[in-house]
């Protein structure tokens, strides 16, 4: 049996990496309601505060936003604000999340709702990998790229990268 401090410091790595997973889960679970609530562009940066100054959101190719303020303004647009405005929510499936030191890795869905004659229909259905980074503030997100599960090999190759950090 090991000794008691070989034990103690095997608990604290334990502990740390069961807080290291749910901070990027929680990281993650924060992105739905914060672009739902439109405090993107009515009270501040929220949604682009989850990332790092150089911080990148791909929402598809060519389609991106750079550092919190870029991130924010990608979400600042008609379509968004009528998503809001008409009733929507974006919500994440739980995320597959590799730590490694000071960086993780997670991939999931997620998916959008919009609200359309009384009822929710399923508007966009993708698939996300993340890149987050340990910072003096917590975790942050380096990079998200998402792909619309259209059948498109961009969005399989997004999927398979379950594999690569497992």
């Amino acid at each position: 049996m090991p000794d008691t401090e070989t034990r103690l410091a095997r608990l604290e790595a334990q502990v740390q990496a069961l807080q290291d997973h749910v901070a990027v889960c929680q990281i993650i679970a924060r992105y739905g309601p914060q672009a739902d609530t439109a405090d993107t562009y009515e009270r501040g940066l929220k949604v682009g505060a989850l990332w790092a100054e150089d911080g990148v959101y791909e929402l598809a190719a060519g389609w991106a936003g750079l550092g919190p303020e870029g991130i924010a303004d990608l979400l600042d647009n008609d379509v968004h604000r009528a998503l809001v405005r008409e009733g929507a929510a974006h919500v994440p499936s739980a995320p597959h999340v590799t730590i490694d030191g000071d960086r993780a890795t997670a991939v999931n869905y997620s998916r959008v709702y919009k609200h359309v004659d009384g009822a929710f229909v399923v508007w966009r259905v993708s698939v996300n990998h993340w890149t987050l980074t340990r910072t003096e503030d917590g975790w942050k997100v380096l990079r998200r790229t998402n792909r619309l599960l259209n059948g498109s090999d961009e969005a399989r190759a997004v999927l398979r990268t379950i594999d690569q950090a497992a």
